[in-house]
């Protein structure tokens, strides 16, 4: 069972059609009395770093999140801002994050984008650096659709699993042991997001 957690950042209802079409279970988690039968996490978020974790600290689901994955190892993945809230800090603002991954959250040098605007949007290639269950079925060199102004960089490189390019090369997706970070919007990616999101149902 995927627990989609609703704490008022992200496009739950989207996730929640996906998983619907591949018939793989899943429930939106608003309280901590939701997570009953729940095996997987998905943390998605939009907007500033800030305004999320905040979001999620008033939920009243962090303490509940830090036992189930740090201590239980439910496997979880954080997508776009879900994913910068992974780290310890980010530029953006001046909140901790979760800091379940050892990482900071830095903003595009814009000296660095030839003709290019942030936020960065629009469709990029991954550059896959290692073999993981996620990327299973995806081909070689998939594409997907990135919307953000700042990169999840991932202090431990034997995290890093996939990178790709805006100015320069920057970390896209990490994943370390039970915890995946994702910076695309799957949900957005068309047959490669499904596939992701499929594949992380089933691991």
């Amino acid at each position: 069972m995927i627990g989609i957690i609703d704490y008022g950042v992200g496009n739950i209802k989207a996730f929640a059609n996906i998983y619907k079409s591949f018939d793989i279970a899943f429930k939106t988690i608003k309280t901590v009395d939701d997570f009953e039968d729940v095996t997987k996490l998905i943390l998605p978020g939009v907007g500033s770093f800030d305004h999320a974790m905040t979001s999620l600290n008033n939920s009243g689901m962090r303490e509940k999140l830090d036992i189930l994955v740090l201590e239980k190892k439910l496997p979880i993945i954080g997508i776009c801002v879900g994913m910068q809230m992974l780290a310890k800090t980010s530029e953006e603002g001046v909140l901790d994050g979760l800091g379940w991954l050892d990482g900071t959250v830095k903003k595009f040098d814009k000296t660095k984008i030839k003709n290019g605007p942030l936020p960065h949007m629009g469709w990029n290639t991954l550059n896959i650096q290692k073999e993981n269950k996620i990327f299973e079925n995806l081909g070689e060199n998939p594409r997907y659709y990135f919307l953000h102004s700042y990169y999840f960089e991932c202090n431990n490189k034997e995290d890093v699993i996939a990178t790709t390019t805006y100015g320069e090369q920057f970390e896209c997706m990490v994943n370390h042991d039970n915890i995946y970070g994702i910076q695309p919007h799957p949900e957005k990616s068309h047959h490669n997001g499904m596939q992701l999101l499929k594949n992380f149902g089933e691991l």
